[in-house]
This record gives structure tokens, C-alpha cells and sequence, in this order.
């Protein structure tokens, strides 16, 4: 609808002698009875024009070209409010596009061949993902949908945080447990790693090897790491896969290291002046920029976590990505601003780098906070939680509110297997557009591609066809605002107005056979939205449930 009557409206007003750059906004007004679409654009023009805006809201009107022949109504409200209502004729037209394009409807192409990194998940590759981190796996891959529905050159990247001093815990970790199981006595210190994944591991290392690496040096330590570490990093890959994610990508910081990266980024902040030396540590200047100032490097000749990340970041403008997007939780704010100053310092531009910052999940049990634990008192695994609720279910909770909003997660909704559950709301929705279409053909009533869609002039068959031509503009919205619940929401709107139509409207029993088909087209247009829809949130769209 606004891409259909933004130009209409855009010629009359810069005949009245507007700007040519003037922004025109069109939404849906507050009331429904108001119409299909207003725009506040007269009230925004009544100082450039010299004008009140209900005097050049009648001057727009009376602008407004011929080929505006879809319009049924134009009203002026209030001070200068043009409230617009559209013919069932461009309804019709519209639907008519959107079953020619099928599965394609609702992609776009303004982000069309921009190259785009999106990084999301990069957990420590420590042990199993915990179910903290499906937030982040959601939020991530389902942005990553969005933009390539949008027409953006999408690499998914994973971050393997395998250098510094948690690995080198990890490492100890694991050779206590592989002492243990050669019968030394050993304890793993409280800031070790505690997990029974790692009794795992060792296992299969003395298995494989006996006792080569029993001796705590060094050495050894790296040996088990290099051998731990990739297992961790199969058992991740796998739980995501769980969850219909794969990265394109996966990065070792280890190979900033050995490529020599991190030496070069100190090099050229230092070459710059952007570097100073107190008590033995290497500081970067930070203070022009509002922040305070950092060490990137300790005085033990160790660099601290923010000069990896900068490294990083540099590595990925190198290959050439126009937009790179970070998915990160909200703790990790300061480092974020941090990195961002340095990459100004070395002359990127960061206005190609977008950072989401999502906020933690509160797990909510018969209305109360609770801490997910198996019976025998260990935390639950994102595996576990996988397990229990299926993956279309933890998926959708993961992105069903804004990400900038605390995620309340209630374990009681999740495990309904009803409509009231949210996710099965949709799917329901699906399924029932399918078996709809199945009795039609058990009725000899089969879906006519070329059946006219005229009929359809009721109230609730144009509600159903008016949510059905709102689903573009929810995807590019959701893609622009890196906000996934937006889709969420249409879809849950979009299920509502196809259940009204449903419950009011004989579809496959209708008498009328020209009502019926044209019925008929609109219940297999719904279906195809809801299913890309679903699509675009990696929730699986079944036909039977």
C-alpha cells in the first residue's frame, strides 16, 4: 500500500512547490475506521509553504493525479491529517503479485549485494553451550535471515575465543582429569572448569595415548588443549545445527596471533600516537573519545581482551565487509565503545559497524524465577533445553520480545502444546491453511490458480488481504532495526485476522462457486505468507500438527 500511493503523494505535494527531499510518512491510522492509511506530511509543510496544513492538505488532495484510481477515499481530519482508504480493485492486484511471487514474497533488494559479516554466538570454546547462549544464537541467525531477505551478501562468522588465560585454564582442567583417571590424586581448583564433559574427553585421550601426557608441564597442557578444544567445538557446532543454525565461518583468534595481526595493530596505533607506555603496560589514548584510557597490554607482555577484538574487527574491513554486525550480551557494552574508537583511530569507518546488544533471559516457572537444573542439581545444557521444549519452541521464545528488553522465558507457556503456546499459535495457523485446502480436494474443490479474485469485497476477507500486503514492509523493518520480534508480531496479527476469516467465512462449502475459488486463492495466498514468515524466523511451518 505505501509503496503504491508514496509516489502519488510525493508528485502532488512537490507540484505545490514543497522541497523535493521532503520525507512523506505514511501509517496506518490509530483507528481503523479512519482508513487504510494517513500521513501527517501537510502539517510538517505549513512553514515552508506559508500555509496552514489544513489548507495544504485540500491543495494535496486536489493534486492528486489520475492514476490514483485505487483509492476510494480521501479524507481530511483534524488540523491537516489526510486519511486515505483503498478499492477492493487494488486489493485484487496486489494479491494477484504476491501468488506470483510465492515463495519469493516479502524479500527485498535494498540491501541488494552488500557485504555483510554477521557475527554471532562466539562462546568460549570452554564446554557446552549453556541455554544463556540461545539468545544469542537466535537473535544472530535470525538477523542474518532477515538481511539476506533483504537483498544483503550475508557470511555467518563464529568467533573461537581459543587464546588467553581461560584456555589455559581449560587446558589444566582437562589434565586433572585425565591425572584422575590414570589414579593420581588431583582437585580442580574452584576457577577451573567443573563439567563431566571434560571426564569425557580425557577419557578418549587416555584411550587413545595411556599415560604420555600424565606430567603437569606446560607442554602437556598444550597437547590436551590442542586435542580438547576441537571436540568442544564439534559438540557447539552440533547443538546449534539443532536449532537449523550453521556459520559460514569460523574464526581462531589464534590466528590473529600467529599471522602476526595483533603485532601490527599495536604497531600502527603507536605509528599513529595513539599509544603510551605507564608502569611497564601498554595504554591506548581513548580520552578524546569520552572514554577512558585502556591498557591493551599488560606488563607482563600479555595483551588484554579489547586488542584481540580490535584485531579482529580490522581483519574483517580487510576482507572487504561493508556492514559487519556483532552480536553480543548487554555486558559487553564498554568494550564495544572501546573498540569502536580504535578502529576510528586506525581510519575505518565505523558507520558500517552495528553492535546488538541483547539483555539476559530470566527463566520464569510457575510465575517465578528458577534456575534450570537437571534433577541431580547440574545446570542444564541449551542440548537439554533443546530436548524438552523441541527447537521451533526455543527458537521463537528466544526472539519473541526486543532485544533490548529483558527476555522473561516462561518454562510453563513453552511446554504447552496448545495455541496458547505462541510459536504452536502460528504453526496451528499453517497447519490449519493446509488441512483446509486438503478437505477442499476431498470436496472435488481444488485450488484454481486463475480463478478471479473479484469476490472478495468483505470486511474480513480485506483485513486478511490487507495483513497479507503488510509482510514486506514487516521484514524490511525488522531488517533496517535488527529487530526479529517484529516478524514475530505480523505473524501473530497475520494468524488472528486468518482465523476471523475462517470462522466467518465458508471457504470449500461456500455455494457460490466464483466466492469459493476466489476464497479458496486467498486461504493458499495465507498460507504461503505464514510460511515465509516462519521462514524468515527459522521456525519450521508445518502442514499437519
Amino acid at each position: 500500500m505505501k509503496s503504491y500511493l508514496h509516489p502519488i503523494l510525493k508528485s502532488a505535494i512537490v507540484a505545490l512547490g514543497a522541497p523535493e527531499d521532503t520525507d512523506v510518512v505514511l501509517e496506518a491510522p490509530r483507528q481503523a475506521d479512519h482508513g487504510d492509511l494517513a500521513t501527517s506530511v501537510a502539517l510538517g509543510l505549513a512553514r515552508a509553504l506559508k500555509q496552514s496544513p489544513r489548507q495544504i492538505a485540500e491543495a494535496i488532495v486536489g493534486r492528486l493525479e489520475a492514476d490514483s484510481r485505487y483509492i476510494s477515499s480521501v479524507e481530511i481530519a483534524g488540523p491537516g491529517f489526510i486519511n486515505f482508504r483503498f478499492t477492493p480493485e487494488f486489493y485484487h492486484a496486489q494479491l494477484e503479485e504476491v501468488a506470483k511471487l510465492g515463495e519469493s514474497y516479502g524479500r527485498s533488494d535494498f540491501g541488494r549485494g552488500v557485504a555483510t559479516n554477521v557475527e554471532f554466538v562466539s562462546a568460549n570454546p570452554t564446554g557446552p553451550l549453556h541455554p544463556g547462549h540461545g539468545r544469542n544464537a537466535a537473535i544472530g541467525d535470525t538477523v542474518a535471515n532477515l538481511l539476506e531477505w533483504t537483498g544483503h551478501d550475508v557470511t555467518r562468522e563464529y568467533y573461537f575465543n581459543n587464546a588467553g588465560n581461560q584456555m589455559q585454564q581449560l587446558a589444566r582442567s582437562l589434565h586433572i582429569r585425565y591425572q584422575q583417571l590414570l589414579g593420581v590424586e588431583a582437585t580442580i581448583p574452584e576457577d577451573g572448569y567443573h563439567g563431566e564433559y571434560l571426564l569425557a574427553i580425557a577419557q578418549r585421550i587416555r584411550d587413545e595415548h595411556g599415560d604420555r601426557f600424565s606430567e603437569p608441564t606446560q607442554e602437556n597442557f598444550d597437547a590436551l588443549r590442542k586435542l580438547g578444544v576441537p571436540e568442544i567445538m564439534a559438540g557447539q557446532r552440533v547443538t546449534l545445527e539443532k536449532l537449523g543454525i550453521r556459520h559460514d565461518v569460523y574464526f581462531d583468534e589464534d590466528s590473529l596471533y600467529a599471522d602476526g595481526k595483533i603485532k601490527e595493530v599495536i604497531a600502527e596505533l603507536g605509528a599513529r600516537g595513539r599509544t603510551y607506555e605507564k608502569d611497564g603496560a601498554l595504554w591506548l589514548r581513548l580520552e578524546e573519545f569520552g572514554l577512558q584510557d585502556r591498557v591493551i597490554v599488560r606488563s607482563t607482555g600479555e595483551p588484554t581482551y579489547r586488542l584481540p577484538d580490535i584485531a579482529y574487527h580490522v581483519d574483517k574491513f580487510r576482507r572487504g565487509f561493508k556492514l559487519v554486525v556483532d552480536v553480543f550480551g548487554a555486558d559487553h557494552i564498554a568494550t564495544v565503545h572501546d573498540v569502536r574508537a580504535a578502529l576510528e583511530m586506525l581510519g575505518y569507518d565505523v558507520s558500517g559497524l552495528t553492535v546488538l546488544l541483547y539483555q539476559m533471559i530470566t527463566f520464569l516457572e510457575g510465575g517465578e524465577p528458577t534456575k534450570l537444573s537437571k534433577r541431580s542439581g547440574k545446570a542444564l545444557e541449551l542440548d537439554d533445553l533443546i530436548e524438552e521444549l523441541g527447537a521451533d519452541v526455543v527458537r521463537f521464545f528466544f526472539i519473541m520480545r526486543g532485544i533490548n528488553t529483558q527476555l522473561e522465558f516462561d518454562l510453563d507457556l513453552a511446554r504447552e502444546q496448545s495455541d496458547k503456546n505462541p510459536v504452536y499459535y502460528l504453526q496451528y495457523a499453517h497447519a490449519r491453511t493446509a488441512g483446509v485446502l486438503r478437505h477442499g480436494e476431498t470436496l472435488g474443490v481444488a485450488l484454481r490458480e486463475d480463478a478471479s479474485l473479484a469476490p472478495l469485497t468483505g470486511e474480513v476477507e480485506l483485513a486478511l488481504a490487507k495483513q497479507i500486503l503488510a509482510f514486506p514492509e514487516a521484514v524490511q523493518r525488522a531488517a533496517r532495526e535488527y529487530e526479529p520480534q517484529i516478524v514475530a508480531e505480523y505473524l501473530r496479527e497475520l494468524a488472528q485476522a486468518y482465523h476471523k476469516f475462517q470462522h466467518d467465512c465458508r471457504i470449500v462449502v461456500e455455494e457460490n462457486a466464483d466466492v469459493r475459488d476466489a476464497r479458496v486463492r486467498l486461504l493458499a495466498i495465507t498460507r504461503t505468507t505464514l510460511a515465509n514468515g516462519l521462514r524468515v524466523l527459522g521456525v519450521a511451518a508445518p502442514d499437519r500438527m
